[in-house]
């Protein structure tokens, strides 16, 4: 899948309101917010700028997650995905 499509993706879910399976594996609101907002500055880097500048980025969702006591599921999933094909665009960049 393109990377800014899931970047897409990613954006629009982390503004959809939580649900309380979400809730229930540790998202607060606060906590969606900014990761929505670091994903999407991520997207906007990657869309004026070209898909070159994703060396420059330096993904760190799965750390955040992890120290503010998030559970796998539905949002870890996709934002892991993020992380994911950041990390491997880097790598092939």
């Amino acid at each position: 899948m393109d990377l800014l499509a899931v970047l897409d993706e990613a954006v629009a879910a982390l503004k959809a309101p939580l649900g309380g399976e979400d809730r229930a594996q540790g998202w607060t609101d606060d906590l969606r917010r900014e990761v929505q907002e670091e994903i999407s500055i991520n997207r906007s880097v990657l869309r004026r700028h070209g898909t070159g500048m994703v060396r420059h980025l330096r993904p760190r969702f799965d750390e955040w997650m992890e120290r503010e006591g998030v559970q796998p599921g539905r949002l870890w999933d996709l934002v892991g995905d993020v992380q994911r094909l950041l990390v491997e665009a880097r790598a092939m960049g």
